[in-house]
């Protein structure tokens, strides 16, 4: 069964009968819970070595990839906000320590039970950041329905006041969450993050004033940073790496469930009960569901009674542990570096203002310019962003792979320059979509949810592949620092997509705006240029040794 199995390499320890031996898994927990298996990624150690895979593929892999290309050493901390999936730079095995996993060497049986326990903290996951998602796009679609109530006297700056201040608060929650987070429990994270949101959400809808509904949406962003990191911790814990990029892709799709869910339930409930309902009953259905994940989810398999998916690699003889803060400061150290990775960070920006002004205002837009009814059919028409959005991510990630297979041959290819150059047709395709939408003519619903879900399409891929390209130009032990610092700057982007583009609108109505996400495409391309041929870590360091 595919999902029962995990691929290792390694030389044959145990007999083939799906079973770790007694000393095995003594010597396995021993390494567990040595001082080098505390936090932070782990190269992994192979334990017993079984009869091979049904066709010898890699579980959730999209393909062969060049060496030195695969499954990281462990998650990166940006979570299914676009960020990294799980083709990333494989760290070279060092001294006399175990090489990374292998698909083409052999599988393991898990233990029994081990498979629908692990699939039940799985479809944890998928729940608990659905829900998340679903409770951070409670105001973007009960917004419309607040500023007609006449008893609030909201406008559109008082709107973007809101919308600012959450994602400000998400990218430094996300930063240090990324940082710090495996300090503490991911399933407490998570489980009780969920409910501090809809606890949040619930307050929203018995208070008043853009005071305190700004701080609490400030809140509610530093609370929601903390369910990326969570989640990917936990992937990492219960997923081998030879098989977690299968599952770190079905964690993504989460983001774009919640995102769909959002504009149909919440302007529902805000057209036919009040926007206080819009608000509020996300918040009940979190309550509950992070009450439940309390006890579905475990930290660990340890903590479930099953041995760990991998061992920690064990330390080189004479080698002298680095403190976690001294890694921590050599990360970022390479990061702030890199020039590289400041350019993919600016162009993060624009993404997440092109992205964040689309799901915060296409509503209005198609209120006041397209002729939408009310604001339950103008949601309804900008759900269309996340199922495009959904397909589009996921292309993103094949069409880069496959134009990389198609460079092995080529030893002047620049790898990261290869998926560089999809975001830049991803992204030439986005002005000819913002053209297009607002072309559309007004009260043809049909072609505008066409147009939406189109533009999703473009937006999602290089939201995705931003990431994974930040993470293959640095080495694996810094993806995470990496990856916090993306994060940090993206949402940025989405904080400028508040109060900026509301002011833009007020004054130069919707052509202001317009020309101001056609601007952010136009700058992204413009600074892309220098990466499309763009090297990979594991690219220098294989031309430095051959120097």
């Amino acid at each position: 069964m595919l999902l029962g199995r995990k691929a290792l390499p390694g030389p044959v320890t145990g007999r083939a009968s799906g079973r770790a031996l007694p000393g095995q898994l003594a010597r396995a927990a021993a390494a567990a819970r040595s001082p080098s298996a505390s936090a932070g990624w782990r190269a992994v150690q192979p334990r017993v070595r079984t009869r091979a895979a049904p066709g010898g593929a890699e579980p959730g892999g999209s393909g062969a990839l060049p060496a030195g290309w695969g499954d990281a050493a462990g998650p990166p901390a940006g979570g299914a906000d676009g960020d990294v999936a799980a083709q990333l730079p494989k760290a070279a095995p060092s001294g006399g320590g175990a090489s990374a996993l292998s698909s083409q060497d052999g599988g393991l049986d898990h233990p029994p039970g081990f498979v629908a326990r692990r699939l039940l903290v799985f479809g944890g996951i998928l729940l608990g950041y659905t829900c998340l998602y679903l409770n951070r796009g409670t105001l973007t679609f009960s917004a419309p329905v607040m500023t007609q109530d006449p008893l609030l006297g909201l406008t559109k700056t008082d709107i973007g006041a809101m919308t600012s201040a959450f994602p400000a608060a998400y990218g430094l929650s996300k930063f240090l969450g990324g940082m710090l987070g495996a300090a503490f429990s991911p399933r407490l994270m998570l489980a009780l993050g969920l409910i501090a949101t809809s606890a949040i959400n619930l307050a929203f809808g018995f208070t008043s004033g853009v005071v305190w509904w700004t701080a609490m949406w400030a809140a509610n962003g530093g609370i929601q940073g903390l369910g990326a990191p969570a989640c990917a911790m936990l992937l990492t814990r219960w997923f081998a790496a030879s098989e977690r990029g299968l599952f770190w892709g079905l964690w993504n799709i989460s983001t774009n469930l919640g995102g769909f869910l959002s504009p149909i339930i919440v302007g529902f409930l805000a057209k036919h009960y009040g926007w206080q309902w819009g608000m509020m009953a996300p918040g009940l259905f979190g309550l509950a569901a992070g009450t439940v994940l309390l006890f579905v989810l475990a930290d660990k398999p340890e903590d479930a009674g099953f041995p760990p998916v991998e061992a920690a690699k064990a330390p080189e003889p004479g080698a002298k542990q680095q403190s976690a803060a001294a890694a921590l400061g050599e990360s970022m150290r390479e990061v702030l570096t890199s020039w590289r990775t400041w350019v993919l960070a600016v162009v993060y920006f624009f993404v997440y203002l092109v992205r964040q002004g689309c799901t915060s205002w296409l509503v209005f837009y198609l209120l006041e310019a397209k002729g939408a009814v009310d604001a339950a059919a103008a949601a309804i028409t900008v759900s269309g962003l996340e199922l495009g959005g959904l397909v589009g991510g996921t292309l993103s990630g094949a069409l880069s792979d496959a134009s990389i297979k198609a460079a092995k041959s080529d030893p002047g290819a620049g790898l990261v320059g290869r998926r560089v150059q999809i975001v830049m047709a991803y992204t030439a395709a986005c002005i000819g979509m913002l053209i297009v939408l607002r072309g559309v003519p007004a009260g043809a619903a049909t072609l505008q949810w066409v147009a939406i879900a189109a533009l999703g399409f473009c937006i999602y891929g290089p939201q995705m592949l931003i990431g994974l390209c930040g993470a293959e130009l640095i080495s694996p032990r810094s993806v995470g620092a990496s990856q916090g610092i993306l994060g940090l700057i993206s949402y940025a982007g989405a904080a400028g997509a508040g109060i900026p583009l509301s002011f833009l609108q007020a004054r130069y109505g919707w052509d202001g705006y317009f020309s101001a996400l056609l601007g952010a495409c136009v700058v992204s391309l413009a600074l892309l240029a220098p990466l499309a041929n763009a090297k990979s870590w594991a690219q220098t360091q294989r031309a430095a040794k051959a120097a």
